[in-house]
Parts: C-alpha cells; structure tokens; sequence
C-alpha cells in the first residue's frame, strides 16, 4: 500500500525511474513523461532510446556501477533541433534475494530550468565583471584628471568626490533599468537639477528623447555634471535668472548617424575667452567623447559656455519625441 501511494505521488513530479537487466536492457519504466525515456523504452538497450555521445557516456557509467556495485550520478544532455534539455540521472545496483548484481536501478529528474538559470547567472556575473572593471577605469581616469588640476588636496578631494557622486547617480539609474541604459531626460534631471537655484526651472531640454546605452549613460552623466558644476559655480546657474538650453537632435556626417547635443548657457555673468584650468576640460574634450565613440566641442562664448557633443546611433535607442 505505501508502495502504491509512493509510485502515484512520484507520478505528479518530473522524476522517471527504471530498472536494467545486466545487458542494460530496459525491463520497465515508470513515469516517463516526455523525458528522454517517454517512448516505450521497455525491452530496448541504451542505444535504442539514446544516440551519439550521450550513448557512450551514459553506458559507461553504468557499466562501472554493475563493476564496482557503487552508486553514480551524471548529467544526461539532450539536444532537438536548438532546444536543448538536462537530466539529472542517478544509477545503483539492483540486487536478488541472493545479495548477486542483477541489473541497474535508476532515476531521471529534469533540471533544465535550473541549469537555464545558472547560464543565465554566469551571463549576469561575467557582464557585472566587465562593467566593474569599465566602471574602475573610469574612476582611474577622472582621478589622474582630477589630480592633474587640483592644487591642494582639499581642491583634489571636493572636485573628486563629486565626480564620483555624479558616476554614482548614473549608475543608479542604470541600474534600475537593469543594466539596459538611461533615458536622457532623467540624466539631466538627475544630474543638473540640484546645481540650479531655481530648479530644472532654469534648465530647459528640447529635442527627442533617447535611451542611453550603459557607458554612454556614464559618461554624459559625467560630462553634465561638469557643465552644471561649472555653471552653479560661475555660469548661468550662479546668477537668478541665468538660463542653461540642453538642446537634442538627429544629425548625419555621411552614413554615420549620431544625436547631437548642445548645451547651450545664457544670461549669466560674461565669459572670459580663455581655458580655465578649474574646468573639467578634459572630460568634455577628450574622455567623454572618446569612451562614446563620438566628437565634441567646447567653446568659451561671451554670452554663456557651449558644448556640443556628438554620440554615435550605436550607443542610444529612439524614444519618444518631445513637446
């Protein structure tokens, strides 16, 4: 009775089992599903319900258990046309009332999903490894920069940590949208606002909307970060009323496609024509553009700084167009 109740309860999982005579011809099967023994398996050998490899493997392991009387567990690989599936098998000696090897006892659980997972995960840990290491270099970069143009270490460790803020807030959209990217209106948002007196009131974005991809995410996030810095600090964000347009918007240099984007400030204190060495030139002019694949400009205008960027169609998607 307990038997009975066992074998009924077994026939509601994925579990198969089955039993082999010495010659590893199938004597029954039980619960076979559409597993790799769903055919009448019963009376035919390994080679009757298995093919290729899977053969060989699957043979040789039960040959030692009938050899050594120990027990063995494998992985049974199962492909049809790109699909492809895994068993768990685990095989032990039959025995008589004699205590004599008479054959195989087994059984086949199906773990596809679980070993879908752990590719997925693999996938998952070997992308987070190289983003990692982008993200490090990154990091390096801005602190040879930063270095470079900070006299004192109070200087170096204020321009510093706000670079690295600023990566930080990137990341964080980034990662919410699970690992896809950023759309380009909440970058600037997220790295402009809080630089503006008045809000993204004094902040306006016209142009299409696009979706960033992770690295192109990162570095205009940083490449706003300065622009909003330097206009908080001595732009068009110092004064009340001084004005800063982020303008988008599609342009083509031959056969090559890229969105353009110009940041544009207005109403501020007057600009001097000269480089100012507290300005995060090098992030504009060379880091940025050059981790996008694209070009970028920055010019010293009386009525306000521009910047002009250019970001390949390879490392942005098309959303929606703004209002």
């Amino acid at each position: 009775m307990v038997a009975f109740k066992a074998l009924k309860a077994l026939a509601n999982t994925e579990m198969t089992i089955f039993a082999q005579d010495r010659s590893l011809r199938y004597l029954w099967v039980f619960n076979p599903g559409d597993s790799w023994l769903s055919e009448s398996a019963t009376g035919k050998t390994e080679s009757d319900v298995l093919s290729g490899a899977v053969v060989e493997r699957s043979m040789a392991v039960k040959q030692e258990v009938l050899e050594t009387g120990q027990p063995a567990r494998f992985e049974l690989t199962m492909t049809s046309g790109s699909a492809t599936r895994w068993f768990d098998v685990r095989v032990d000696v039959d025995r008589n009332e004699a205590k004599e090897i008479v054959g195989i006892i087994g059984s086949s659980f199906e773990i596809t999903e679980q070993k879908r997972r752990e590719e997925t995960l693999k996938t998952l840990l070997r992308e987070l490894s190289h983003r990692s290491k982008n993200l490090l270099a990154i990091i390096q970069s801005l602190a040879s920069q930063t270095a470079r143009h900070s006299v004192t270490v109070p200087e170096f460790l204020v321009r510093f940590r706000g670079r690295i803020q600023s990566l930080s807030f990137s990341q964080d959209i980034v990662t919410d949208a699970d690992w896809r990217g950023a759309d380009l209106g909440s970058l600037i948002v997220m790295q402009v606002e809080r630089y503006a007196p008045d809000g993204m009131g004094q902040v306006r974005f016209d142009g299409p909307d696009v979706y960033l991809s992770p690295t192109a995410s990162l570095h205009v996030g940083l490449a706003l970060h300065e622009l909003a810095v330097n206009a908080a600090s001595y732009g068009s964000l110092s004064v009340p009323g001084g004005q800063v347009t982020i303008d988008s918007r599609f342009v083509t240099k031959g056969e090559d496609r890229f969105l353009q984007l110009v940041w544009q400030e207005r109403d501020g204190p007057r600009v001097r024509g000269e480089n100012d060495a507290r300005f995060g030139t090098s992030t504009l002019e060379r880091i940025v553009p050059n981790s996008v694949g694209g070009e970028a400009s920055l010019e010293y205008r009386p009525e306000g700084i521009r910047y002009r960027l250019l970001i390949p169609d390879s490392q942005f998607e098309t959303t929606a167009a703004r209002v």
